[in-house]
């Protein structure tokens, strides 16, 4: 599978699918091991994945140094991403916690620590992880661009910022790629971000197009998340709020049939169906997955078919939210207003 369609993204030609990394090395648990992690990145290097996207968060760390040494002989061919402005941070108690931090400052280190660990002098595209409203987005895109003038950086993007923030950065610094959860059931995108994307040329990155596995119709219970797994703490995967969302899956089922493709493909083909300035980020430890999710860019959707799929999952369909009230106020991409700080 090395004939995969590609999609812009800033000055970088990449895969319409990439491959998020985040699943190798943390939030859902228990991470795979080591060996297993390399065989999916191999795997994804053979069937013609270009666009690899890790973050400094990721395992406080472990992500990076994971993909860096697999990627290093690679980087000729492919679009290595990794984040800033929110990472493990080790408290006077030992335990690493996770710091939003935009600081000018504290965002060149996170860009030196990110390069010695990812093995390479220059990260393709480097994204502002989370908006830290105690800085001007101006002043924290500032010195990412200054990276980007000192070689460090080759293209810049965000991270879970609304379409009146993307904005503001983009007339500091050209942005390249705005990179938030986008999915059947997560339509947040349609508030306003998904349409600035595309007026201003600046592609948009579908993390999570399987909502976190509901959408391959491969989690039918959630009752024994195991500890760590982020999605416990999510509403929409409360056992109640689950057992009703999961109601949607037979008729989704069905137009997969008539699609001729599994409920994983149809999940992939609706996000890039969404604008030719839309790429699907899945993450998988598995490499029968990623061979599947790679399948969902070549399926076909009709516009009746799409049509039938808006319906069915409607925003108002959907039962709880995408994140706890917490984490919601540390994004800016909800349809609640965002706190001031």
């Amino acid at each position: 599978m090395t004939n995969l369609s590609t999609r812009h993204l800033g000055p970088f030609s990449v895969s319409a699918v990439g491959l998020g990394c985040m699943n190798l090395s943390h939030a859902y648990g228990h991470p795979p091991s080591p060996e297993q992690g390399k065989a999916v990145l191999h795997a994804a290097l053979d069937a013609g994945v270009t666009l690899f996207d890790t973050a400094a968060l990721y395992g406080f760390g472990a992500n990076e140094s994971l993909v860096g040494p697999v990627l290093k002989s690679h980087r000729n061919h492919i679009t290595l991403a990794s984040k800033c402005g929110m990472a493990g941070v080790r408290g006077d108690d030992g335990v690493v916690r996770r710091v939003i931090d935009g600081h000018p400052k504290t965002l060149r280190r996170n860009c030196e620590d990110s390069l010695q660990r990812l093995g390479t002098d220059v990260i393709d595209l480097y994204y502002l992880h989370r908006w830290d409203r105690r800085v001007p987005i101006e002043e924290s895109v500032g010195e990412m661009s200054r990276l980007v003038e000192e070689g460090k950086v080759r293209a810049l993007g965000l991270s879970e910022i609304g379409a009146d923030a993307l904005r503001r950065a983009h007339a500091t610094f050209p942005i390249a790629a705005l990179q938030s959860e986008y999915s059947l059931w997560s339509r947040n995108a349609e508030l306003g971000t998904l349409q600035a994307c595309k007026e201003l040329g600046i592609a948009y990155v579908a993390f999570s197009p399987l909502g976190r596995a509901f959408l391959t119709g491969k989690l039918q219970e959630v009752e024994g998340l195991v500890k760590g797994d982020i999605r416990a703490a999510m509403p929409r995967f409360a056992p109640e709020a689950y057992a009703k969302n999961l109601q949607l899956l037979a008729p989704m089922q069905s137009i997969a049939e008539r699609a001729d493709c599994t409920l994983a493909e149809l999940a992939i083909a609706w996000v890039l169906h969404q604008g030719e300035h839309v790429i699907a980020l899945p993450g998988t430890t598995s490499v029968d997955h990623l061979h599947e999710d790679l399948r969902g860019g070549a399926v076909r959707l009709d516009a009746a078919l799409l049509a039938e799929l808006d319906d069915l999952f409607k925003p108002e369909r959907i039962q709880g939210d995408r994140y706890a009230v917490a984490s919601q106020r540390e994004v800016d991409t909800e349809k609640y207003a965002f706190e001031t700080v």
